[in-house]
Order: C-alpha cells, then sequence, then structure tokens
C-alpha cells in the first residue's frame, strides 16, 4: 500500500521558515517526479513546487513562492521536503505531497497544516 505522510506544518509568524517533509512508503520515488501543493481554505488545491526524478532534480516554482520555497528530495530516505523561507500569511494552506505534475488520487495523504500570522 503506497502512502505519502507529510510532517513539519506548525504556526509561525510572518517571516518565520518552517521545512516540511514528505516521507513515502509502499512505493520508490526515485525514478518519479514529486511536487508540493497546497489547499487554502475556499481555494483549489495548487501545485507550488516541483522536482524531476532520474538525477537530474530540475525544480519549478508557481510565482506565488519562487525566491521563498526550496524543494528538495533524498531518494536514500524515500523522502522529499520543503523549504520555506520569508513565510507570508497568504501562505497559510493544507500542504500536501503527491507526483507531479499529474498526482494521482490515490496517493493523496493527511497533509499537513501551515498556518503564518501576521
Amino acid at each position: 500500500q503506497v502512502q505519502l505522510v507529510e510532517s513539519g506544518g506548525d504556526l509561525v509568524q510572518a517571516g518565520g521558515s518552517l521545512r516540511l517533509s514528505c516521507a513515502a512508503s509502499g512505493i520508490d520515488i526515485s525514478m518519479l517526479g514529486m511536487g508540493w501543493y497546497r489547499q487554502a481554505p475556499g481555494k483549489q488545491r495548487e501545485l507550488v513546487a516541483a522536482i524531476t526524478s532520474g538525477g537530474t532534480n530540475n525544480e519549478n516554482y508557481s510565482d506565488s513562492v519562487k525566491g521563498r520555497f526550496t524543494i528538495s528530495r533524498d531518494n536514500a530516505k524515500n523522502t522529499v521536503y520543503l523549504q520555506m523561507d520569508n513565510l507570508k500569511p497568504e501562505d497559510t494552506a493544507v500542504y500536501y505531497c503527491n507526483i507531479a505534475p499529474r498526482p494521482l488520487a490515490q496517493f493523496w495523504g493527511q497533509g499537513t497544516q501551515v498556518t503564518v500570522s501576521s
């Protein structure tokens, strides 16, 4: 059974930093493009960061997080990370990881809540 378990969310003040982790089990993610998605209340889920597979590790970011967020992966640990710096109140959302750019419905986990206070 495939599981993607997100962790690291918290309540932080604007300007602060957080590091999210996505630990995968039941699947080897080393050959998969992976991404971090987020869903704010009343909004659709959006892809904010993605990293390619196969050792190239090319990164892509949405305009809203470019320059502030960094996605990375540790294939030995089967884990993907999202370093979030200079957080803003508009970053408040539940953050999920999944395959990118085409996520699979059965891979959505519980997500991790990030709340940024002003």
